[in-house]
């Protein structure tokens, strides 16, 4: 199976609440030579029914891994809590018999079958594992070495460990590195490791501002540019609602949020304008000036 091959799983939030992200990862991936595949008629990762129903979660999940199985290529996706899901689907199917059978038979309808033969990583993942940080050096053009910049790698790109199988939640180290392929200067900050708030949001909104206060405030007092994200959740959190906590709790702040692949993209000499800057709630046109 080739590595430098994938169908891309999008998932739901991505093509409606993160469009810049998919636009960038397309243009980065293109220039590192990796080829993308779409996935037809996918469906959600299956996540948001975890706690509802854990067998109507395995279906979903199980249906896009067996469309995957079908193309013979292994999954890259933008969204590590998609990524997640799908780990852990083929993972527990793998192990349950039970289960698979259970499984089988309800993707039966469709003509699919899921035997557990191929594998799902996040973009991250791609990068540093099949990709790597040498070939993705030789792909910067405009190393960026005016940024000072903070990064949050979420939950999910690293939990739970058995799962995902990536990397230390405790102790992340991916998107750091991945930064400083880039040229920009990467602080370590208090609470990086902290949850954005997203899960909560639905429950209790003001528990959620209230994170993403607490996060922008250690960002701000790092010294750091911008803030650098790999998931769509966590960039919603700290880029639209930015604007938000501001007005609520009488901050102002003004840290741009950019996807990874964003901050990539211009250490490659992409244009701007194809990258989807545009998209950020908060602007990032004083880090761009520097970089000019």
């Amino acid at each position: 199976m080739s590595l430098n091959k994938y169908i891309i799983f999008l998932g739901c939030m991505i093509p409606y609440r993160a469009l810049s992200y998919e636009v960038s990862a397309r243009k980065v991936l293109q220039r590192l030579g990796v080829e993308l595949v779409e996935m037809p008629e996918f469906n959600c990762c299956g996540l948001p029914l975890e706690p509802l129903s854990h067998e109507i979660m395995l279906i979903l999940s199980a249906r896009n891994l067996a469309i995957a199985e079908r193309e013979g290529l292994n999954i890259l996706t933008l969204c590590p809590g998609c990524a997640g899901t799908l780990k852990k689907t083929s993972r527990e199917l793998k192990e349950d018999r039970v289960l698979r059978d259970m499984v089988n038979k309800h993707l039966s309808e469709s003509g699919l079958k899921f035997s557990g033969s191929i594998n799902v990583k996040h973009i991250s993942q791609v990068l540093l594992e099949d990709v790597g940080l040498d070939r993705i050096k030789k792909t910067i053009v405009k190393p960026l070495k005016e940024l000072v910049v903070a990064e949050h790698s979420g939950c999910h790109l690293s939990r739970p460990r058995k799962h995902i199988e990536f990397e230390d939640p405790e102790n992340p180290k991916a998107l750091k590195m991945l930064i400083e392929v880039t040229g920009a200067k990467c602080v370590e900050y208090i609470g990086e490791t902290e949850c954005c708030g997203a899960t909560i949001a639905g429950i209790d909104d003001k528990v959620a501002l209230s994170l993403v206060r607490e996060k922008l405030n250690h960002i701000r007092d790092s010294g750091a540019s911008m803030l650098i994200t790999v998931c769509p959740s966590c960039h919603f959190m700290y880029d639209s609602n930015q604007i938000r906590v501001e007005r609520m709790f009488g901050e102002t702040y003004g840290i741009p949020v950019l996807h990874y692949t964003q901050l990539l993209g211009l250490a490659m000499g992409i244009n701007v304008n194809d990258l989807g800057f545009d998209e950020l709630r908060v602007s990032p046109a004083k880090v761009l000036d520097k970089i000019k």
